[in-house]
């Protein structure tokens, strides 16, 4: 087991850590709500990064740098991980080193010192995720936030983060030599069934102009995993009933932006925050892909009350893709 370094945690000096991040149990759902207060103009930005725990190897370093300065120009107000936040089997205890190694010791740039609001991916389940769960790590790094499903609520957006590992079948039925971590998760009917109507409640009850629901696991995807089958039948129906703006993902190691025919819902992928897998893409509906990346980077979302931008950067910087939308329902791409 991996143990934490004698040399001493930098710690977060950051405004943001003076703020207390209010939470309230919903009335009649489970899912814990999270306050992050939006620009005094009442707009707001933030990155979203995923599948990058690798001790900055695969380009995570590369990737980070480029965030910050990105995150300087933009004046981000907060980061979102997609998941798969330690490689290759989650981390093994709140001290587990990987933690310095993966995270406080490579996402240095000031900018980046906003919280962090993070889900588990699959990797992650492979570990402890009591220890990536507990406020220990909080403590070692105030930027950390990290539950199994919760609402951030900034206003003009309501962000749901979804727990996606446990609805995926091939991990309980042939998880091969993987060993998951599945405390607080059994009985899993139950656990999905639960999980499954709070989303709906807490989706209905948002009265924010803007709704995005924020999962590991793919819905749409031309990528290594593509489509989640079980996300797809349960998860799917009730973000389009509610009209939810942006799913945004992890898992695929790529970037990726592909519009629904069938609904206003936008499916973008973020998890080039480290190892890439270059020219591993299948054929897609070319009249909902809009953009693919089989390389690393990261992603930018600005919203205001009325309009909404995304923007996916390569490890260098390097704008790839932007996509405007706006209340009204009118958008463009640039």
């Amino acid at each position: 087991m991996d143990t934490m370094r004698d040399k001493p945690i930098k710690f977060s000096t950051s405004v943001f850590c003076l703020i207390i991040l209010l939470s309230v149990y919903n009335s009649t759902a489970e899912l814990r709500r999270l306050v992050q207060p939006p620009k005094s103009d009442g707009t707001l930005s933030f990155l979203v990064v995923g599948d990058w725990g690798r001790r900055g190897s695969y380009n995570q370093s590369q990737v980070a740098l480029q965030m910050g300065k990105t995150g300087k120009d933009l004046n981000i107000d907060f980061v979102i991980s997609t998941g798969d936040n330690f490689y290759d089997d989650g981390i093994t205890s709140p001290y587990d080193c990987q933690f310095q190694d993966s995270f406080t010791n490579i996402y240095t740039a000031s900018s980046l010192q906003k919280p962090w609001y993070n889900v588990l991916g699959n990797h992650d389940y492979r570990g402890n995720v009591a220890a990536q769960l507990s406020p220990i790590l909080k403590d070692l790094d105030c930027r950390w936030v990290c539950l199994r499903s919760y609402v951030v609520n900034a206003d003009i957006v309501d962000i749901f983060f979804v727990d996606t590992t446990p609805f995926v079948n091939k991990y309980f039925d042939e998880p091969k030599d993987h060993v998951y971590d599945w405390r607080g998760v059994l009985p899993r009917n139950k656990y999905l069934k639960n999980l499954l109507a709070d989303v709906n409640v807490a989706l209905q009850k948002s009265v924010a102009k803007w709704k995005i629901v924020v999962g590991h696991h793919t819905i749409k995807s031309a990528g290594h995993h593509g489509i989640t089958k079980e996300l797809e039948k349960q998860l799917l129906p009730i973000l389009e009933a509610n009209k939810v703006d942006l799913y945004i993902n992890g898992h695929d190691h790529c970037l990726e932006h592909i519009s629904s025919i069938n609904s206003g819902i936008q499916f973008l992928t973020s998890g080039g925050g480290s190892k890439a897998w270059k020219g591993d893409v299948n054929e897609w509906n070319p009249q909902e892909m809009r953009f693919y990346y089989d390389g690393q980077g990261f992603m930018s979302v600005y919203l205001s009350e009325a309009a909404l931008r995304v923007v996916f950067y390569d490890g260098y910087g390097r704008v790839l893709h932007q996509w405007n939308t706006y209340k009204e329902g009118i958008y463009t791409d640039i």
